[in-house]
């Protein structure tokens, strides 16, 4: 492997991208420590707090079951505002645009667009365009970014992690990365498997009202469940313990990572969370997010059972102990 060459698996938000990060990216341009490495950055301007994040989408195909690069790119982007506990207010836009790029799927991108910002209860307002020739791109590729207020005075962030906290997902987890998987390569699966896709920021309404026991939030995209734990783990300097029998997994889902040798710990989600609360609220967690649509089929999945030096592990459904370590490489590229 060539060192001085940018690979796909520097994308997949698992352990090379993390490295591209804090070798390259975060010397050069900023001086955020691991532990300041969330989902937005949180700002104070003039006593205003704020939360401010950007994501990119080159997702391929740009229509899957489910949803489409537009609605994505909307979404993605109010949940890592809402991951900090913001309340999103307005987005930004940018299209990279191939030529001869189809007007008419342009216009159902936008229209998605619109949908799903109408849904999120955010406005967009402001955006830039750009063509390529053709060949020169893929498509359509979107950036959006999004400013959101924090209205309380909660520590919400990858940090906050805290032994004996229980870890709690809102739904099943790896629809999305399947769901592109199976467009993508044709597969011919009657599953009914779709991507996850939504704005989670009203289930973050209810979970705010957990107060100080609401330890951490963090949508578990790109690398799945499994990296974003690590990455907490290691924020918080924590051991996290799965347990596999818990876990919720749609069994479209479980039958097609059994057929192509994948983890659904480690495939991408766009609808989900990961809440750290602690142990005595967290019935009422998860009971608040029961009550949402998007929490319907909630779970506990694990819990934090000691200070490490940042640490995953997994009972399994044979009763041992498993290893869980970041995404190594790239399981499954423009996923997002």
């Amino acid at each position: 492997m060539n060192n001085d060459l940018i690979l796909l698996g520097h994308g997949s938000g698992g352990r090379l991208s993390h490295q591209l990060l804090d070798d390259l990216i975060i010397p050069q341009l900023s001086s955020v420590p691991v532990k300041g490495q969330n989902d937005a950055a949180l700002l104070n301007i003039g006593g205003v707090k704020l939360a401010f994040s950007t994501d990119s989408y080159v997702v391929d195909p740009i229509f899957f079951p489910g949803g489409n690069i537009g609605d994505l790119a909307i979404n993605g982007t109010v949940n890592d505002l809402a991951m900090m506990g913001a309340r999103p207010l307005c987005l930004s836009v940018g299209f990279i645009l191939e030529e001869g790029f189809s007007k008419e799927e342009l216009s159902r991108i936008l229209a998605s667009m619109r949908q799903a910002a109408d849904a999120a209860g955010v406005a967009i307002v402001t955006g830039d365009t750009k063509v390529v020739p053709k060949g020169k791109g893929d498509r359509i590729f979107i950036n959006t970014s999004g400013i959101g207020a924090l209205e309380h005075n909660l520590q919400i962030d990858g940090a906050s992690a805290r032994v004996g906290d229980k870890i709690i997902v809102n739904g099943c987890i790896g629809d999305h990365g399947i769901a592109v998987l199976s467009a993508r390569e044709g597969l011919e699966i009657d599953s009914g498997i779709k991507s996850d896709s939504a704005p989670l920021n009203g289930l973050v309404t209810g979970l705010l009202t957990l107060g100080p026991a609401l330890h951490v939030l963090r949508d578990p995209t790109r690398g799945g469940v499994a990296t974003t734990l690590k990455e907490i783990a290691l924020q918080s300097g924590v051991t996290v313990t799965l347990n596999e029998e818990s876990l919720p997994i749609n069994p479209g889902v479980k039958g097609v990572c059994a057929i192509l040798g994948l983890d659904p710990l480690y495939v991408a989600n766009e609808g989900k969370l990961l809440a750290l609360v602690a142990p005595e609220r967290a019935d009422e967690a998860l009971e608040i997010m029961r009550r949402h649509p998007l929490g319907r089929d909630a779970a506990v999945i694990g819990e934090v059972t000691e200070t490490s030096a940042g640490k995953v592990q997994m009972e399994t459904l044979v009763g041992g102990m498993r290893g869980v370590e970041m995404l190594a490489g790239e399981q499954l590229p423009r996923i997002c």
